[in-house]
């Protein structure tokens, strides 16, 4: 049915109500903020977008979900067209900065952090990059935003050093601070806790230590895993944890591993951590990574070619901060030789400045895995076609590809001297089985976290 008389903005309003159903609302806060529709002629509507990455993202993800919304409003739309609307800053040269008028007042106050609630202002919602590897942690976050104290208290997020943890975090601690000024929010590290905790035990002020941590409506924890193995400073926690949720206020935590894999923490932590919403953010996959990468270089202001920028993302597995890492590199170097950085220039860089990750053997793999599914370590080499022992080997030959980058040869010889395409076929089992199978996945990456521990 044809609406010719609907506005540009009615029309717009009315195809978004369409694709927040047909997507996930942690995507569609990420990707459809701040779009448009700025012209609707001869069967072409143009929608304006905030940021290239937006527009890339839209063009190759959701423009299926975006054309069939507009067309059940305006069946005379034919095409879907995507611009940016703000200038773009020329590829390898300098932004043009507008000169700051005599009377202008610098607001210095928002590039530091604040020492009354330790939040650091640039970690916000708005730079924290969502992808596939990190959606379930974003739309938890975001759901804490809507019923603080209700929805998810507590809110666990756990994964690898240099994942995003602690912007996300931050990002709950600073749109509380922005939005609900009524709200007090505190952000530390469980280091921090603990020292103060112990300070005060020894001044003799243990009673306002209590006050002063209770007084909080959002008390978020950095690296909780850090108080494992100290008995006070994890009882103080603990009281600390029931009086703050009993009353409603909100409750986040981060750690390196998943609350039940913490050692030297008590159990009844453990099951006061697993009582709201435990999400993991995992390793960024390459999708993600491409995303990632493109999004610092546009706060950078500079470009690179996509076979360059696809290099990256390759070479550059698990780690965001060294990603964040290369890439400044890269823009110190470009500026510094005053021309475009090459190919080389970038295997050079990622080659002497990001360190190689630990070592484990292939017999390390092994018996880690088979000490998970409770079986013999020898019985993964012997020619057995066991149930129980062959899924585990699958799950092996899958690790070491996939983790370690192994070749199907040699992980067919160090497995019992088998053929390389019986490995192949192992992969590419397990590869799509995990696709259909989320309790597989799970099993995946407890046992990414036993191996790398």
């Amino acid at each position: 049915m044809t609406m010719t008389t609907m506005s540009n903005r009615e029309l717009w309003q009315n195809a978004l109500v369409q694709i927040e159903l047909g997507t996930s609302q942690a995507s569609f806060r990420t990707w459809f903020k701040n779009t448009d529709i700025t012209s609707h002629n001869g069967g072409t509507v143009q929608i304006a977008v905030p940021s290239k990455i937006v527009k890339e993202w839209l063009m190759d993800k959701h423009h299926k979900l975006i054309l069939r919304a507009l067309r059940s409003l305006d069946d005379t739309i034919r095409t879907v067209e995507y611009s940016v609307h703000r200038t773009a800053i020329p590829t390898e040269r300098k932004p043009v900065r507008e000169p700051i008028p005599e009377n202008a007042s610098l607001d210095l106050g928002s590039l530091y952090i604040d020492k009354r609630d330790n939040l650091n202002p640039r970690y916000t919602f708005d730079t924290f990059v969502v992808g596939p590897f990190n959606e379930l942690a974003h739309a938890a976050a975001q759901a804490v935003l809507e019923r603080p104290g209700l929805m998810y208290n507590p809110l666990f997020i756990y994964g690898a050093t240099g994942r995003g943890k602690t912007h996300l975090i931050q990002a709950i601690g600073n749109y509380f601070k922005k939005t609900r000024t009524n709200k007090k929010v505190l952000y530390v590290t469980s280091e921090r806790f603990s020292v103060d905790y112990i300070n005060a035990v020894r001044a003799g002020h243990a009673n306002n230590f209590k006050d002063q941590y209770r007084q909080y409506d959002v008390l978020i924890m950095d690296d909780v895993q850090f108080i494992a193995n100290t008995e006070k400073t994890q009882e103080e926690l603990f009281h600390l944890f029931n009086v703050m949720r009993d009353n409603n206020k909100q409750i986040v935590f981060s750690s390196d591993k998943h609350p039940a894999l913490l050692p030297g923490l008590e159990e009844r932590l453990k099951g006061r951590f697993a009582s709201g919403m435990i999400a993991e953010i995992p390793e960024p996959d390459l999708e993600s990574r491409l995303s990632i990468i493109r999004a610092k270089l546009e706060s950078h202001g500079f470009s690179l070619p996509e076979d360059i920028i696809t290099y990256i993302a390759e070479n550059l597995r698990g780690n965001i901060r060294e990603i964040e890492g290369v890439l400044n590199m890269i823009v110190c170097k470009s500026q510094l030789k005053g021309r475009g950085v090459s190919h080389a220039d970038v295997r050079t860089l990622i080659k002497h400045n990001i360190k190689p990750n630990r070592g484990v053997s292939i017999d390390e793999v092994v018996r880690r895995i088979a000490q998970y599914y409770e079986i013999a370590e020898k019985s993964i080499y012997e020619k057995t076609r066991k149930k129980e022992v062959v899924k585990p080997r699958q799950i092996i030959m899958y690790i070491l590809r996939e983790e370690f980058n192994v070749s199907y040869p040699t992980i067919g010889e160090k497995l019992g001297g088998r053929d390389h395409t019986t490995v192949i076929h192992s992969c590419e089992k397990i590869k799509e089985e995990v696709k259909s199978n989320p309790s597989l996945e799970q099993e995946l990456d407890y046992i990414r976290t036993i191996i790398h521990a």
